[in-house]
């Protein structure tokens, strides 16, 4: 039960119970590992290894775990079954992880599926501005428990970025106010800080606006600051409860 598993589907949706019915909880990207908790006939429970977060799965044939060497750096990549642009074979999302095993001129080889390099980065890179990628997902569609190009939420816009940078976040925004120590006053604040409404997060491109997976108006968007404080207040009732500094 404790054997180590990788994701090889593009993505797949965690379940709180084990239904079609209950309520998509997250989203396991292609890549990411995971521990099996039990088994059921049709169903998996699973443990998330990069964050902890559990949740059901339906049973399938996983790949065993295999040290992932790089991570798609773009909003989405083309996978190709051929080392050119012929066969398409599906996409991968941003920070999907993969194990390279070849690589020529424009190409990159793995688990028999072919990627351009332009792509991917190593897994060690990091971005000297953390957020410098969050803006590729301005426009695209909210979408609850999302963390894709096809949709995403509030909490792992931010969860995301800080992943590709190889960084630790909970995937809730509950949870990761509680995790993030730096409190930092309103007043003060400036660009890559992250504002926290009670179910909602928000990261400061500036002192003066900010970008968001805003679910009443269905995508991810930049706002100004004051701006969204306005429309949170008049829609949800809530305030800001606390801006955290990485």
């Amino acid at each position: 039960m404790n054997k180590i598993f990788s994701n090889n589907y593009t993505i797949i949706n965690l379940y709180k119970k084990s239904s079609f019915k209950s309520e998509i909880v997250t989203q396991m990207i292609y890549g990411e590992s995971f521990k099996i908790i039990n088994k059921s006939l049709k169903w998996i429970k699973i443990k998330i290894k990069e964050d902890k977060y559990t949740g059901y799965i339906r049973k399938r044939r996983f790949a065993p775990y295999l040290k992932p060497t790089h991570k798609v750096c773009t909003l989405s990549a083309n996978i190709y079954k051929n080392p050119n642009y012929k066969i398409k074979i599906g996409k991968l999302p941003y920070v999907a992880k993969i194990k390279v095993d070849e690589i020529n001129s424009k190409f990159a080889k793995f688990q028999n599926k072919w990627i351009e390099i332009k792509n991917i980065k190593p897994l060690k890179y990091k971005n000297k501005d953390i957020f410098k990628d969050i803006k590729i997902f301005n426009n695209i569609k909210y979408k609850w428990a999302g963390k894709t190009f096809e949709g995403i939420d509030c909490s792992a816009l931010i969860q995301v970025c800080l992943n590709f940078n190889n960084k630790f976040c909970p995937r809730d925004s509950t949870q990761q106010e509680k995790f993030f120590k730096k409190n930092i006053n309103l007043k003060n604040i400036k660009k890559n800080d992250i504002i926290y409404w009670k179910g909602h997060v928000a990261l400061a491109l500036s002192n003066k606006k900010l970008i968001h997976a805003y679910g009443p108006l269905k995508k991810t968007l930049i706002m100004t600051i004051p701006q969204a404080m306005k429309r949170i207040k008049k829609t949800a009732n809530l305030e800001v409860i606390s801006v955290k500094r990485i």
